[in-house]
């Protein structure tokens, strides 16, 4: 059983912005997932960060899709 390699491409505590990430790269077709992890270096028990992950070989599309939406949020 051949096990792909995921990368993160985007992390925030915010679950919409995780979600509107995630959107559009399925929109683009590239497979993601959500990962929850909780953050305990320097921040409450509670707080979690959020990762969207992709295969290796999708790692630039994705980092392209991001930009432009990043860029576009920025210019608003």
């Amino acid at each position: 059983m051949e096990r792909s390699t995921r990368v993160s491409v985007f992390e925030s505590d915010n679950p919409s912005e995780i979600q509107l990430i995630k959107s559009k790269l399925d929109e683009a077709q590239i497979s993601n997932e959500v990962e929850n992890n909780y953050l305990t270096f320097t921040t409450t028990p509670t707080a979690t960060s959020l990762k969207v992950m992709v295969d290796l070989e999708n790692e630039k599309k994705a980092f392209e899709i991001i930009d432009v939406y990043l860029q576009q949020s920025e210019n608003q």
